[in-house]
């Protein structure tokens, strides 16, 4: 059940999937399905506002696969906290929106093997739902943020309703860390930087 909140529900913790430090200045959190198309063009997006923005931001991954209209986004979602039980949760996360078209489970487990992990447990935990649970919870406390939709994303525990181009995100996310806080070289977006983003995320 989705409510009208604009806030967070469930804090970011050791559950969860980051990257980056708990000290920064911005923590990013996406509610994602992996064969969402849209969550596909926020991918480059995200991973590029990670690379300029440095040690400035926090990023945080939350399952939200929307199962009615996407036949592969659990068992997607479970192979990544399949992967996760094995240190390889963001190598799995790059896998699965690089290969958005082929998310059964026969092509997970490729992939598995191809990140050197585990493939009988892999494949064992997939086909057992082990961590159906662990995706759930993500999904329902996305629902009680108001999530309704993919990709949904949150800075510093507000949700952001804009677009999630590059130049919008990037913006909020430098109003989030104060005048000034964002201000230095590695931070600065350029132009050619947010164009390049914005023909990616359209192309794809």
């Amino acid at each position: 059940m989705t409510t009208n909140s604009s806030m967070l529900t469930l804090p970011v913790s050791d559950r969860d999937h980051v990257q980056g430090s708990a000290t920064a200045l911005v923590t990013l959190v996406e509610y994602g399905d992996y064969e969402c198309p849209y969550c596909g063009r926020a991918y480059p997006i995200v991973e590029e506002l990670r690379r300029i923005t440095g040690d400035k931001l926090r990023f945080v991954f939350r399952n939200f696969p929307l199962t009615q209209i996407h036949e592969h986004a659990e068992i997607a979602a479970e192979s990544a906290e399949a992967a996760a039980a094995q240190d390889r949760f963001w190598e799995m996360h790059h896998a699965l929106f690089t290969h958005q078209n082929a998310l059964d489970a026969a092509h997970l487990v490729q992939y598995a093997k191809r990140l050197g992990l585990d493939a009988a447990l892999f494949s064992r935990a997939l086909g057992e739902h082990t961590f159906r649970r662990r995706v759930h919870e993500d999904f329902l406390s996305g629902a009680r943020s108001g999530v309704n939709g993919t990709p949904t994303f949150f800075i510093n525990g507000m949700r952001h309703d804009g677009p999630f181009d590059l130049s919008t995100l990037s913006d909020a996310i430098e109003r989030a860390a104060g005048s000034g806080k964002m201000s230095g070289e590695r931070t600065k977006i350029s132009e050619d930087d947010r164009e390049r983003l914005d023909s990616k995320a359209k192309e794809n």
